[in-house]
């Protein structure tokens, strides 16, 4: 459904005409049908807007996930840059390490996005960064490294992060490749 043509099952007939292969003709049926289940579940329709625009997504780069978290990623590693120098191997690696794993996970999860279950353990360890990345802010907080309105900020902003990964992981299929 999101890979370009050009696999086998986008080959066009030898004859030139332009005809679609029966592969390519029962993949629009099978579209037709997921539309056709659209419109019999009204919960969906919120749903149809976000899949429009899922459709047009050519890379991880074009996730507005992925570029929220990128840029909290470059947000926190400047902050990080006036940690003390003992914290250096402590909290400043790890909170550099685990919020750059965020967006690195993601760019994994978009490239495994054709067997659901792979995307998914990348989209979850996403998560789970998102989630060690604000444990490190408050212990920045804590060390008083970071002011109090830097540590609501950029939670603020993991934990949007985190809500979009959750609306990502509900429904996977609108980011996944269709195998058939």
């Amino acid at each position: 459904m999101f890979w370009p043509p050009g696999g086998d099952k986008w080959r066009r007939d030898t004859d030139g005409g332009g005809q679609m292969t029966e592969d390519r003709g029962q993949m629009a049926e099978v579209r037709e049908q997921k539309t056709e289940d659209r419109r019999q579940r009204p919960e969906e329709m919120e749903n149809a807007e976000q899949f429009k625009r899922t459709e047009q997504i050519a890379s991880f780069k074009d996730l507005r996930v992925y570029q929220l978290a990128f840029q909290l990623q470059q947000e926190l590693f400047e902050a990080s840059k006036r940690f003390p120098p003992e914290e250096r191997y402590a909290l400043t690696d790890q909170l550099r390490r685990s919020s750059r794993s965020v967006g690195a996970n993601l760019a994994e999860a978009w490239q495994k996005r054709r067997y659901i279950a792979h995307f998914m353990s990348k989209v979850t360890d996403a998560d789970g960064e998102q989630a060690e990345s604000q444990h490190w802010i408050d212990t920045a907080a804590a060390c008083q490294y970071i002011s109090e309105d830097q540590r609501k900020d950029w939670t603020k902003g993991l934990s949007r992060v985190g809500q979009m990964l959750g609306a990502m992981l509900a429904q996977p299929d609108k980011f996944c490749m269709q195998s058939q």
